[in-house]
């Protein structure tokens, strides 16, 4: 067993609490500019005819675009049965049943039993993740070609909002919390995987950079 079990427990209630905000406010809205910025980056490395992983799928917003733009088939992962639930609801609804399937827990223990992909997606997830070497790895390592991820920028105002975020939550007795890792040590697991950068993009707040793997010289 993973030790960050206590953790990823909390994670799941967590996130369940947001789960049918998160699905309306995507109905309504759509993709948050940052989104917006790994879908473009997605659109230039490729994903036509992928089988795409994603890692914290939520609601399924993402994956489901790429399947409806040209993807095969998508995996997602999501610690919160909540989040499980309106994805399922809204595959089917998009028609999208089929070609998804969702896995809840705790990607760390799951990586085992999952297929490898060709395209893997952590949208503000390694942000989650106390482990954050650990759960880059270990998704790099279940990646054929895409490599996309949305971590926060490592800025004064965005390190201090976590900080107190992580306060309350001790407070409040959770064993979750958030962190910002370094973006540059995720830059050089990526790279030291087989993996070049095709975009990196940026929010006040977000970083969003996808990769692709790097032919053989």
């Amino acid at each position: 067993m993973s030790c960050c079990c206590p953790h990823a427990v909390s994670a799941g209630r967590f996130f369940s609490r947001f789960a049918r905000r998160y699905r309306r406010r995507f109905e309504k809205k759509g993709f948050e500019p940052c989104q917006r910025q790994l879908l473009a980056g997605l659109e230039r490395a490729g994903f036509q005819d992928a089988r795409i992983l994603e890692i914290g799928s939520g609601v399924g917003h993402l994956h489901q675009t790429l399947l409806e733009r040209g993807a095969a088939s998508a995996v997602g992962v999501e610690l919160a049965p909540k989040m499980l639930e309106e994805a399922r609801q809204w595959a089917e609804k998009r028609g999208l049943g089929a070609r998804v399937t969702y896995h809840e827990g705790d990607f760390m223990l799951l990586a085992g039993q999952l297929p490898a992909a060709d395209v893997t997606v952590l949208d503000k997830v390694v942000c989650c993740y106390p482990d954050a070497e650990g759960l880059v790895k270990a998704s790099l390592a279940k990646t054929r070609s895409v490599y996309a991820l949305t971590i926060p920028r490592r800025r004064f105002f965005v390190v201090m909002a976590v900080a107190v975020i992580a306060f309350i939550l001790r407070r409040l007795g959770s064993d979750f919390r958030p962190y910002v890792h370094d973006p540059e040590a995720i830059d050089g697991w990526i790279r030291e995987a087989g993996f070049a950068s095709v975009s990196r993009d940026h929010t006040a707040i977000w970083e969003s950079r996808v990769y692709r793997r790097s032919p053989p010289v």
